[in-house]
């Protein structure tokens, strides 16, 4: 007889960094989460990620809906979790590593 056992994988709420307080390079990542249209996405990206359009917005949010998550910024560590508060603040899944 052979009882399966299964697997449970943890979803990331947040992620922090204890880091050295510098503005290090930092990334901010939206999760899916299957409460937002796409249009709902595009707006807040388009309102708070700098330098976004709508049509790299669209982009990242089918790849948030095709693939469970995108990286929608990449720089100083303040900007983004200033970002990622701000699109959190929203209602999106933001991790900021």
């Amino acid at each position: 007889m052979s009882t399966l056992t299964p697997v449970i994988t943890p979803e990331a709420l947040d992620t922090t960094d204890v880091g050295t307080g510098d503005d290090l390079e930092a990334r901010v990542i939206v999760f899916n989460c299957e409460c937002h249209t796409y249009q709902q996405v595009i707006t807040l990206f388009c309102k708070y990620i700098p330098g976004m359009n709508s049509s790299r917005a669209f982009e990242l949010a089918w790849r948030i809906d095709h693939e469970g998550q995108a990286t929608v910024y990449s720089g100083a560590r303040k900007l983004a979790e200033d970002i990622g508060a701000k699109l959190a603040a929203g209602g999106l899944r933001v991790g900021v590593q």
